[in-house]
Parts: C-alpha cells; structure tokens; sequence
C-alpha cells in the first residue's frame, strides 16, 4: 500500500491524486542552467587568470556558491514539489505537503460550500490553474498549480452535489 492509499479511510474510494503541475519546476530548471554556466565560466576565467592557492581558493569558493544554488533554488523546489499532494475521495478534499514538517488539511465534501478555480493566460498554456474551495466555516482555501483544474473542479463539484444528495 503507498500515498495516498495510506491516508485513506475504511471504505474510502480515491477519485483523484495529483501533484502540482510540473510549471513550478521550470524556475528551478532554468536556475540550474544558469548556474552551471556561470560556475563554468568563472571556473575557466579562474583557471586561466589566477595561480597557485588564490586559484584553489576562488574554485572552492565557485564550487560552494554552486552548490548552495544547487540546493536552495533547485533541489528544495524539486522537494516541495515531490512532496506535495492533492486527493479527492468520495468523502473528502485532501492536501498534503511538506519534507521535514507535512502540514495537511483534510475538508469533507459535505461542509464545502462552493468551487471556484482561476487560471491566467500562462496557466491556461500549461493547463493547470488554482482550484478555490469554500468550506462552511473557514475563508476560502486556494490549491495553487492544480493539473488540468477545470476537470478537477468539474469532477469536485459533481462530488459535492452527490455528498448533498446523500445526506
């Protein structure tokens, strides 16, 4: 059994699980990218410019800038992104997140008031967009980079008149 099929209740039936969309991790491509280049070319500038210790001193300090780049601006979005998490069940709205803290929400369909979603001129190119869902007693919670949201909010809205219907 893995995520999500663990979070799930006795009886739950998963309807939809989907990460963000992969647009969140354009930056972070571009970042790695540029960031190679740069260490590149100041690697060779170094190498052909510097001697001795300060030529050493000037790689390691290229190497540890690099790497820091690396980490923060690629490796910790490629995380966040790995690690985050949209489920829809015949019961619930799920969201879950996080590496080191996971922070979640869980929202039963029958205390959702209504479903919106919002894609610009981009999102629409990607085909993702941010779902809206209003519960009964809290502010709107907005699900950002949600693949192919107008079918996820098509899909949660039928899900919500079905819960109504129930009881």
């Amino acid at each position: 059994m893995g995520y999500p099929d663990e979070v799930l209740a006795d009886n739950e039936q998963l309807l939809l699980y989907r990460h963000p969309h992969w647009k969140m991790l354009i930056a972070p491509a571009f970042a790695f990218v540029l960031a190679g280049a740069l260490a590149g070319f100041g690697a060779g500038v170094a190498q052909a410019r510097l001697e001795g210790n300060t030529r050493t001193a000037v790689l390691v300090a290229i190497a540890a800038l690099w790497l820091l780049v690396l980490i923060f601006q690629c490796l910790l979005p490629l995380l966040y992104w790995r690690t985050s998490h949209f489920i829809v069940t015949d019961r619930r709205v799920l969201s879950r997140r996080g590496l080191i803290t996971h922070t979640g929400i869980d929202i039963p369909l029958s205390r959702i008031s209504n479903v919106q979603f919002r894609n610009g001129p981009i999102d629409r190119i990607f085909g993702t967009g941010t779902l809206i869902v209003g519960s009964a007693s809290e502010d709107l919670l907005e699900f950002a980079d949600i693949p192919q949201v107008e079918k996820v909010h098509a899909l949660l809205y039928q899900e919500v008149e079905s819960a109504r219907e129930r009881g």
